[in-house]
């Protein structure tokens, strides 16, 4: 019956306070209001009362849903929500939950129920909660359209009921699998033992022909062994009667060795005396040669002390040469001066003589009268009036000519003075060149010097410094041994027997080609950690002695019977019975770090491996006491093993506990104890190196002298450079000046030339005036002239002061001449060279002096060290001569062993025919005690006519013992031999053709053809794979165990059907439930998106994954829009996406549909024209679908039947307003408009 949702009547929930009744809802009623008025409250309410938890209604707890509970001020104890239905027969039903505190409660039609029934009635109406099939949230319509395939299959699974299936479908898919997997063992079971009965038949008739095989092999083996023990008791007796004959011969032998063996020990005891008088005078020569080395620095530094004085005082010849040069240069520039001294003052009296010569020769001069002289400076007057103007002229170019002159004189002394300088400063530099020049070739002898004791030094450090670090080096190791030496100490009786030991094991790989060696001295731990463990676990095989062949073992006991000597445990490969390694003890993980013995074991030669895995047996290491206990007893229930921990502690599988001891501790040191010997060769060798290196490092001393002499000579080289720099810089200084010196020169030159023409100028101007004036005078003095008698004026005037002038300047120049060369000598005798040339005289003196000492002390020490070489020269001929005679005593001793040598290898070679011979009875005597073992160990019966089966001794372990039980061991071995030698065999069933057999090759090939026959009928047993004897018992069970296997069988398999079948059942009623839904929305949802888009070429289709069980995997949904070719979903536009999901959620809803759908807000993406097609779709069905939608948008809510409006009244707690608008009534009006 159809319903409908007729109102909903909320009380004190959220924001709707008191009692309101919102409705009457339409078949198309939209609800509408502003954000935050409580419009998503009424949606719930919906949800709420259609049985929706608390979690998706946006509260914490249910008593949050009151009205006022959000501000923490509830209005009331109580909230409800009431949503009537009206049915098509008129009638309501009330479906309402109310809560109070933290529980609800459901009522229907007013009578309180149960949520379970409550939900089922709900569910009549076609309302599944779970689901949600009547309610889209906000936001939610996007997000349904995005799911993934898997969650769209979850949401097919809630609408169509498949999933409350699951749970049940899995559980009977595990039963009827694991039913399966029973029934499939029971089969392979019975296969199995259907295969055993088949095989027991077989068995049974295969063991009557096996006892058939079996006794005639046992008759073939009697003949055997019997032909065997014959030739064997006829080659002892006469290997024994040629044993006796050898035994005589080595005594005769052995009486010779003893008079060669007195000869060589007093040939010893004299090469002894000779070799310590040589070792006396080898001491000699170490202390002769030490000495040399302490004086041999002493006599190097005195050598270079005397090289050093001897080129010091060649530098000190060469300045004093340079000095003395210089003094002379000096003594002659001085004479040189004075001599021009001499030449000018010569020529000044020479002057003054010619000028009194010259004033005799004239005679007397003219002398004026009184009135003549007053005429004449009347007319002198006179003149100068009329030529006023002109001696003005005069005059003034006289000054200017003064002035010129005596700025010419100026320039000229200035030049003088500079061209002073520049000789002063030649002289400065020249000294200079000669210093530098000096300087330079005592660095280049100090370089040489200095490069000559670098290079002496450099190979000297080399020695020493490789000498130091080998010292060095030496030392450490020899510490190392030493420590080594001292930690592994033995007391000397211990020592001394262990010696012993190993010398007989040395006498047996003489004598014996198959003994290797003692077990420990080819055996060593990889870790020390294993000392004790491996000591516990070897026991007494650590000295045991590992030979080749049992034949070998028994000439070695031989031989220690001979040569009364202590007991020894051997090892024969060949006899030994090791156990093969059991490979899955090395996959031990629990406990951890267990590992075989034998493989914690470097061993050397490989072909002792089996007498190592013999000795080790399987044995396991651990690394505590209770991982040894765990591994030994409990690791394999049915299995025990042997176990050793680190310390010691040892668990035998028979139950034997053994723990760690002092004396295992000090057997564990032998590991250690082996390397002694070695140690001890290795610290001789590193003592002689040491002493050679020490010799080398002693040369420090005269490296410490070579490097004080390269100090000396670096410091020297400094010091000499330095001075080398300062005066190449004062002769670049002096070059420098001499420039500027000569610049300044040549700019004297153009000044004087300046000054000279301009005095040329005008002494022409001076001749014009003059020739002037002197016409006036010749007018006024032409009287005068013709009365005194001379031409004119000037003569007389002229004669008289020119002479005058003439003689005043000469002595002036004379004058100059003799200051110039006086400053000359001043300056030159300022510099006093003479002390120079005496200092250096001194300084050649100390040199010589200096030389003379430090040969005096080189001659000395060369004295020294002659003395010491002729020492040493005269104890290297004594120590070779002494060396001569040692190595003629040695060559004595070395005569008297090799004929001590040759003795013995005749004893030797007797002793090993004896042995041989002795060896060969003890074989044949063990390959007879080997046959009649083997016959009693194989039951082989022999006819006897004297003794039985019983007095073939029977051996009690592997080896032959050693320590206390081994002489015990070989005197029983004996007594078995002897007693077995008694037992008189009954050889009449041996045919007499194997009796007269000689030759050894005839007796092979016959054995060996009775051996191939056996060997024959053993490869036929073998073949038979030694058939069970008890077939028949074994036939019956294997009938028993069939009967039992076929009923298990059908248990199994009737147990799978059944399973199978609950589960097709289950899995049926999944599928069909599921496809239902499916198919009805698959075939839906195209025609609703065609409706929807408005458009026939829309496309909307769904696809399972899995076509057989969709449930299983996921649902894929595409939509093709309208216009547009196929792309996946998230690349739609969000119109587009809105459209699909609506078409999924319209399609799914059309699966048994709620009587009402609640859609919230789903146009918010949705443009105008995509709103149009939808409010038109839900318009189209309003028929058959009730629709509440939320929404903002006139565009949508224009199309409903009905408003609600929500408001928000504003206060401390929102409360919503409702308001109901009925449309129905504009409809006609609408249509018309639309028309």
């Amino acid at each position: 019956m159809r319903a409908v949702l007729h109102c909903i009547e909320v009380e004190n929930f959220k924001s709707y306070r008191g009692k309101q009744m919102i409705g009457p809802l339409k078949p198309f009623t939209a609800v509408i209001g502003p954000n935050g008025s409580g419009k998503s409250n009424f949606m719930d309410a919906i949800s709420f009362v259609m049985g929706e938890k608390t979690s998706s209604l946006r509260v914490k707890r249910l008593s949050d849903l009151i009205h006022g509970a959000s501000v923490g001020n509830p209005i009331a104890s109580r909230a409800s929500v009431t949503a009537i239905f009206r049915m098509e027969d008129g009638s309501e039903r009330h479906f309402t939950r109310t809560v109070q505190g933290s529980s609800s409660e459901h009522r229907f039609n007013r009578e309180p129920v149960s949520s379970n029934v409550y939900l089922q009635e709900l569910e009549k109406l076609g309302i599944n909660a779970k689901a949600k099939n009547f309610l889209v949230f906000q936001g939610a319509v996007e997000s349904i359209a995005m799911k993934n395939p898997k969650e769209r299959t979850i949401l097919f699974e809630e609408i169509s009921g498949s999933g409350n299936l699951k749970d049940e479908y899995e559980k009977l898919k595990s039963e009827m699998l694991k039913a399966e997997e029973e029934t499939q063992f029971t089969y392979q079971k019975k296969k199995g033992i259907a295969a055993e009965r088949k095989e027991a038949k077989l068995e049974k008739e295969e063991a009557e022909k096996y006892q058939r095989l079996k006794d005639d092999l046992a008759d073939k083996q009697v003949e055997l062994q019997l032909f065997r023990l014959f030739h064997n008791q006829k080659e002892i007796e006469r290997l024994e009667d040629e044993f006796r004959r050898k035994q005589t011969e080595i005594e005769k032998i052995e009486k010779k060795k003893e008079k060669a063996e007195e000869i060589l020990k007093e040939k010893k005891k004299e090469s002894g005396k000779a070799s310590r008088e040589y070792a006396k005078i080898e001491q000699e020569i170490r202390e002769n040669e030490v000495e040399m080395n302490r004086k041999r620095p002493t006599f190097i530094k005195a050598k270079e002390r005397v090289a050093h004085v001897k080129k010091k005082l060649e530098s000190a010849h060469k300045s004093l040469s340079q000095a003395q040069k210089a003094h002379d240069a000096h003594e002659e520039d001085i004479r040189v001066l004075q001599q021009e001294m001499e030449a000018v003052e010569a020529k000044r009296l020479e002057y003054e003589e010619q000028i009194a010569g010259e004033s005799q020769s004239q005679g007397r001069d003219v002398h004026l009268e009184e009135n003549q002289v007053q005429e004449y400076n009347r007319l002198k007057e006179e003149a100068g009036k009329r030529s006023a103007m002109c001696l003005q002229q005069l005059d003034s170019v006289n000054r200017e000519q003064k002035s010129d002159q005596d700025r010419l004189d100026n320039e000229g002394r200035k030049r003088s003075e500079i061209e002073n300088k520049m000789r002063q400063k030649g002289h400065e530099k020249d000294e200079a060149l000669k210093r530098s020049q000096k300087l330079s070739e005592h660095i280049r002898v100090s370089e040489k010097a200095l490069e000559e004791q670098l290079a002496l030094r450099t190979a000297l450090t080399s020695d020493v410094g490789s000498s130091k670090e080998q010292v060095q080096s030496i030392q450490k190791e020899l510490e190392q041994i030493t420590e080594q030496l001292g930690d592994a100490r033995v007391d000397k009786h211990e020592d001394s027997r262990r010696k012993k030991k190993q010398e007989i094991v040395e006498n047996f790989k003489r004598l014996f080609p198959g003994v290797f060696d003692r077990m420990i001295n080819m055996c060593e731990p990889i870790h020390k950690k294993f000392n004790m463990a491996i000591t516990k676990v070897l026991g007494k095989y650590m000295e045991a002695i590992v030979v080749d062949t049992e034949k070998t073992a028994r000439q070695c006991i031989q031989y220690l019977k001979e040569q009364m000597l202590e007991p020894e445990t051997f090892l024969p490969l060949d006899y030994i019975q090791a156990k093969p390694l059991k490979e899955r003890l090395r996959n031990i993980k629990e406990p951890k770090n267990v590992r075989l013995l034998f493989d914690v074991l470097h061993y050397q030669p490989l072909e002792i491996k089996r007498a190592v895995l013999f000795a080790t047996n399987n044995a396991l290491v651990c690394d505590t006491p209770e991982d040894a206990m765990k591994v030994a007893y409990e690791i394999e229930p049915h299995h025990r093993y042997d176990a050793v921990a680190l310390d010691g502690t040892f668990y035998q599988k028979s139950g034997i506990i053994s723990g760690g001891s002092l004396d295992l501790a000090r057997k564990a040191k032998r590991w250690d104890e082996k390397q002694m010997s070695q140690l001890k060769s290795r610290k001789e060798e590193l003592t002689e190196k040491l002493r050679e290196s020490m010799k080398k490092s002693r040369q420090e001393s005269e490296l410490n002298t070579i490097d004080s002499q390269i100090k000396g000579l670096e410091t020297r080289l400094k010091f000499s450079r330095g001075d080398r720099e300062k005066t190449l810089k004062q002769i670049d200084d002096l070059d420098r000046e001499l420039q500027t010196l000569k610049t300044q020169l040549e700019e004297y030159g153009p000044r004087i030339d300046e000054i000279e023409h301009s005095m040329e100028v005008r002494d022409r101007k001076l001749d014009q005036l003059k020739e002037k004036l002197n016409s006036v005078e010749d007018d006024v003095f032409a009287d005068f002239c013709a009365s005194i008698g001379v031409a004119n004026i000037r003569q007389y005037e002229e004669r008289e002061l020119r002479t005058q002038q003439e003689r005043a300047k000469r002595r002036m120049e004379y004058e100059d001449q003799k200051n110039r060369i006086l400053n000359q000598l001043d300056f030159e005798k300022t510099r006093d060279t003479k002390d120079n040339v005496l200092r250096w005289e001194r300084a050649v003196q100390d040199d010589e002096d200096a030389l003379e000492s430090a040969k005096q002390a080189e001659q000395k020490q060369l004295q020294e060290i002659d003395k010491d070489m002729r020492e040493l020269d005269r104890l290297k001929a004594e120590r070779l001569n002494k060396k001569s005679e040692v190595d003629a005593f040695d060559e004595l001793i070395g005569k008297a062993r090799r004929e001590v040598g040759a003795i013995a290898k005749d004893i030797q070679a007797a002793q090993k025919q004896v042995t041989s011979l002795e060896s060969k009875v003890e074989q044949r005597k063990a390959e007879r005690h080997s046959l009649l073992k083997q016959c009693k160990m194989e039951d082989i019966v022999i006819p006897m006519l004297r003794g039985n089966m019983e007095d073939i001794a029977a051996e009690g372990g592997d080896t032959f013992e050693d320590t206390s039980s081994a002489a015990t061991s070989m005197n029983t071995t004996q007594q078995m031999y002897d007693r077995e030698s008694r037992i008189q065999l009954d050889y009449r069933q041996l045919n007499d053709d194997y009796k007269d057999l000689d030759e050894a090759d005839e007796i092979k090939k016959r054995g060996d053809k009775l051996q191939r026959a056996i060997n024959s009928l053993m490869d036929t047993i073998q073949r038979i794979q030694a058939p069970n004897m008890k077939a028949m018992q074994k036939l019956d069970l294997a009938r028993e165990k069939l009967q039992e296997t076929n009923e298990e069988f059908d248990t199994a398999r009737k147990k799978a059907k059944k399973t199978k079948q609950s589960f097709e059942k289950v899995k049926k009623d999944r599928h069909d439930r599921f496809m239902d839904c499916f198919e009805h929305v698959s075939n839906e949802i195209d025609g609703i998106y065609k409706h929807l888009a408005k458009n026939q070429s829309a496309q909307a289709f769904l696809g399972p994954e899995n076509p057989e069980e969709p449930y299983l995997d996921g649902i894929n949904y595409n939509c093709v829009a309208p216009g547009k070719r196929f792309q996946p979903m998230s690349n739609l536009s969000g119109g587009e996406k809105t459209v699909a999901a609506l078409a999924l959620l319209f399609a799914i809803h059309s699966y048994q549909p709620a009587p009402f759908f609640v859609l919230d807000e789903i146009d918010a993406a949705l443009d105008n024209t995509n709103i149009g097609k939808v409010a038109s779709y839900i318009r189209e069905k309003t028929s058959s679908l009730q629709t509440i939608v939320i929404s903002l948008k006139e565009e949508f809510y224009s199309h409903a039947d009905a408003l609600i409006g929500i408001c928000p009244d504003a206060g401390e707690c929102l409360v919503s307003k409702v308001l109901t608008f009925d449309l129905t009534q504009f409809q006609t009006h609408l249509d018309e408009s639309e028309r």
